[in-house]
């Protein structure tokens, strides 16, 4: 690596995106053979003591509480962004049009009108040779890449139903105080768009097909939470005041795919932060005329597939180990049986954002996929506001 050519890289966040993200930054290099090697510059947050000790823990060279600097800085090649929704627009843009490559986490903005001038931006940029991608890192797994090829082979034949639910539960407990996630300002949505984008990014990611309309229902079960009180580290304490939360808890759509591998396919949709004994399940099947697999986060290094062309004596959903030098991304890690975890998605997306700007390529996914997304979660918004059956995701009615 100490032949490659620098990257410079500017973090905006210090959370557990921050956290994430610096995980991937500091490994990817060591695992894989990059043409360019990130350099992991400056750290930014706007509490100078918490950005310092962030800093320290992640391993960044220098800290900094002002965005517009680091923008500004020809040191940086890099702006990767793990702030909330309501900064994402303002901070991506400004980096793209300093010739900044981004990468920013999802969903891409808080609104669709944030969203479109993101997208303009990078496209703008992406004509004098700036990079930039939305961080939907659960691409980057191992079983979903190999589901992806599987759909691709025609394994699945033509999809025609579509399941995808993303159940947590770390908003049970109604006590629970209040984050930034729970306020519309900041976050954009609730549930819908913190988690149930994974959902409806995965799903089109894996059939190449497009949600071309929703009808869809929110529910926010718990109105007002504790508010912080005392820092303490990264964390706070609650008080004896209460906020008023101002997004969803729990979503759920239908929805109609549009092209792809999932043409005129249906799909179901749940994303919900209350799903009681449920920790981080990403759960997707996908149903076709030949076969059908399912994928669960809670067993990320597993693929359950289902020949439905095999004689009818031996059908039965069969458990695949992804840990084969074959499978995606996994020759650059453990032996055989070895299982990887949540944060190595995170080094993959590194490898293939550098691998990306290194080769001249736009990476993927792209902000326009990324407005997608954002179109569908407007759509679902609309919908469950409006009670109507059926909404289009490109806003033909608006």
């Amino acid at each position: 690596m100490s032949d490659s050519p620098p990257l410079r890289v500017a973090m905006v966040g210090y959370g557990f995106m921050g956290a994430a993200h610096s995980q991937g930054w500091r490994v990817a290099p060591r695992f894989f053979g990059l043409a360019a090697e990130p350099v992991m510059d400056t750290i930014v947050g706007r509490d100078a003591a918490r950005v310092e000790d962030a800093r320290v823990r992640f391993g960044w060279s220098r800290a900094e509480t002002d965005w517009r600097r680091v923008v500004e800085d020809p040191r940086i090649d890099v702006v990767d962004i793990c702030s909330p929704g309501s900064s994402h627009a303002e901070i991506a843009i400004a980096a793209l049009e300093n010739g900044k490559h981004v990468l920013c986490e999802k969903p891409l903005a808080n609104t669709v009108e944030e969203a479109e001038a993101m997208t303009a931006a990078a496209e703008r940029a992406a004509a004098r040779g700036v990079r930039s991608m939305v961080g939907f890192s659960y691409r980057r797994v191992p079983a979903i890449g190999f589901a992806r090829r599987l759909v691709a082979e025609g394994r699945l034949g033509a999809i025609r139903q579509v399941r995808a639910l993303y159940l947590q539960d770390w908003l049970s407990d109604e006590e629970g105080p209040m984050t930034w996630r729970l306020d519309k300002e900041a976050a954009g949505s609730g549930s819908l768009g913190d988690i149930g984008a994974h959902a409806i990014d995965l799903v089109e990611h894996l059939t190449g097909s497009l949600l071309s309309g929703v009808s869809g229902t929110l529910a926010t079960f718990v109105q007002e939470r504790p508010l912080l009180g005392e820092t303490v580290g990264l964390s706070g304490t609650a008080s004896e005041q209460r906020g008023r939360v101002t997004v969803d808890d729990a979503a759920w759509f239908t929805a109609r795919l549009a092209g792809g591998h999932a043409e005129g396919a249906i799909g179901a949709f749940e994303a919900t932060r209350y799903a009681t004994g449920r920790k981080n399940a990403l759960r997707i099947e996908l149903s076709g005329s030949r076969g059908a697999i399912a994928f669960d986060l809670e067993a990320m290094n597993e693929l359950q597939f289902y020949d439905a062309t095999a004689p009818a004596g031996e059908q039965g959903f069969t458990r695949i180990l992804v840990t084969e030098p074959e499978h995606p991304y996994m020759a650059n890690w453990w032996p055989t049986g070895h299982a990887i975890g949540y944060e190595h998605a995170f080094s993959h997306q590194v490898k293939d954002f550098v691998d990306a700007v290194t080769g001249g390529r736009d990476p993927e996914p792209s902000f326009a996929d990324g407005l997608h997304v954002q179109r569908v979660l407007d759509a679902v918004e609309r919908s469950a506001a409006s009670g109507s059956a059926w909404t289009s995701t490109e806003r033909k009615e608006a």
